[in-house]
């Protein structure tokens, strides 16, 4: 066997490593999730391999069934793509390993995996899964898993040897993976596995326990209705990203939309020298974009890393990518600010370059969220438009707001609120459309479920939609129609920054409420 450890110095014709796991000798006995941990010493709460238990049919024909999970060591695996400091990265003899000395811990590779094979170490705060043994394969010794098991359920090798045991398995029974529809091309086979084993979508949530009853509603699953197969034991799988998350994309959409609607505005009414655009504005964008950085930062679980963007770059991760579209687009709104204070008028070379940046800045998390291949909703080609919408939406309610406070021009100000008005009947368009259409993927539809009929409807019917788009629309109005007073005038930008805060959350959330594994 070759043996070395530097990424580049493997030959890539060597070997591909990759597992079977033969259940028709699996007795699920835990030996290897034991002896992984102890391994690696793998902290209590975590696990690197796990079996999980699932039980079919009704009392009393009823059969239980179990399988070994874990890393699946994907020819092309996405976690490396979205990983922004090549923390994670595949060896040449086919091992996905990991550095966790590069690690930021932004959590990007475990929204990427479709298996929910990675967590965060919480001894030093970063990413971490199986690796193969890859200190262990060096010295050419298998894998820990591999020799403990009492049976023999679990074999490693190279697949591209015809002559090992896991090639001839591969080449001569019928085997399994999971997700084979996400393209990953997993190496981890499976001789013998109940399917739905490797379809979470087709479980439902266990809502008893011996002493005690847990309250899930059962849209937690599609299987739920006709009760086929029930989960009955699996490790906690936490959910990687929260309101951190959900804020950065809504103080995103103010940084963006303040600049991009002034621009649109000084190229529709020519007032290139309003107080308000030039000076104003670029001052209330560089507060948002500040704030989005420190959301940013603050999310990452080694926060101190944060500079290692820079420094050790994965230009093909789009939180690079992302973070330099961010600091080339507050380079020119610093610019943008300069020409207001010093020549109190902004060039239209600079206001259109502005709008470019503050496009690419709104937008380049649709892209951040289709590398997370692991969630389905996130794949959608809606995002990329609403974020667009979403800039919009707060952009005018910012600049109507911060209008009304100081007294701009109305006809001014009248272009916002049209543009505002106009974003706000887009983004229900969409949204409607986005929810009333077919999905073909079960996980797209088990979020859409949690999302409009489940336990997350309310903040989406309620804020998202009713006080966030609709209440906002009737106050527009009632100034058009019935000459409402002031009252409406400031509760109609209000309210649309409250509902795009509203619908990121909520579509954060849903996202991430179909479990992977």
């Amino acid at each position: 066997m070759y043996k070395g450890t530097a990424r580049d110095s493997w030959p890539s014709f060597l070997m591909r490593y990759g597992f079977v796991i033969d259940h028709n000798r699996c007795i699920g006995c835990h030996a290897c999730t034991v002896a992984c941990k102890e391994e690696h010493q793998v902290p209590v709460g975590v696990f690197r391999t796990w079996v999980k238990y699932v039980e079919k049919g009704e009392f009393p024909h009823t059969s239980r069934h179990f399988g070994v999970l874990r890393c699946n060591h994907c020819d092309d695996a996405p976690c490396i793509e979205i990983c922004p400091t090549h923390a994670l990265y595949r060896r040449h003899d086919g091992i996905v390993d990991f550095d966790n000395t590069r690690c930021i811990g932004c959590k990007g590779c475990m929204q990427a995996c479709p298996y929910d094979a990675l967590y965060i170490d919480p001894n030093n705060n970063t990413a971490a899964k199986c690796n193969f043994c890859a200190h262990r394969v060096e010295n050419n010794m298998e894998p820990a898993c591999v020799i403990v098991c009492p049976t023999q359920a679990i074999f490693a090798g190279d697949l591209d040897d015809a002559g090992s045991t896991v090639s001839r398995i591969v080449a001569t029974q019928k085997v399994s993976v999971r997700k084979p529809e996400k393209g990953t091309k997993p190496k981890l086979f499976y001789v013998g596995i109940e399917p739905d084993l490797l379809d979470p979508t087709k479980l439902s949530r266990q809502t008893t326990d011996m002493f005690s009853d847990r309250r899930v509603k059962p849209e937690a699953s599609e299987a739920a209705d006709a009760a086929l197969t029930r989960e009955v034991y699996d490790v906690a799988h936490p959910v990687p990203w929260g309101w951190k998350i959900a804020a950065y994309l809504w103080t995103k959409s103010i940084a963006a939309g303040v600049m991009l609607v002034a621009a649109i505005v000084i190229l529709l009414s020519g007032e290139s020298g309003e107080r308000l655009f030039c000076v104003a504005a670029p001052l209330v964008a560089l507060v948002a974009l500040a704030a989005t950085s420190m959301l940013l930062i603050f999310d990452l679980k080694r926060p101190g890393r944060f500079v290692y963007l820079l420094t050790k770059p994965n230009f093909k991760s789009w939180l690079v990518l992302g973070a330099y579209v961010l600091m080339a687009y507050g380079v020119l709104i610093v610019i943008w600010l300069w020409c207001g204070l010093v020549k109190h008028y902004v060039p239209g070379a600079v206001s259109s370059a502005t709008a470019v940046l503050a496009v690419a800045s709104a937008c380049y998390s649709a892209f951040l969220f289709a590398q997370a291949k692991g969630r389905d909703l996130w794949q959608g080609r809606m995002l990329f438009y609403h974020l667009v919408v979403h800039a919009l939406i707060c952009g005018s309610a910012t600049l109507c707001l911060m209008g009304l406070i100081t007294d701009g021009f109305m006809s001014i100000l009248r272009w916002v609120c049209l543009i505002l008005v106009v974003s706000l009947i887009a983004s229900l368009i969409m949204i409607l459309a986005e929810a009333a259409i077919p999905h073909g993927s079960a996980e797209v539809k088990l979020a859409m479920r949690a999302l409009t009929r489940g336990k997350l409807s309310i903040q989406f019917w309620g804020l998202a939609i009713g006080i966030g788009i609709l209440c906002p629309l009737g106050y527009a109005a009632a100034l058009i129609f019935a000459g409402a007073g002031d009252y409406a005038a400031f509760l109609l930008p209000l309210h649309a920054l409250v509902g795009v805060w509203a619908y990121e959350d909520v579509w954060v959330k849903a996202g991430q409420a179909v479990p992977l594994s």
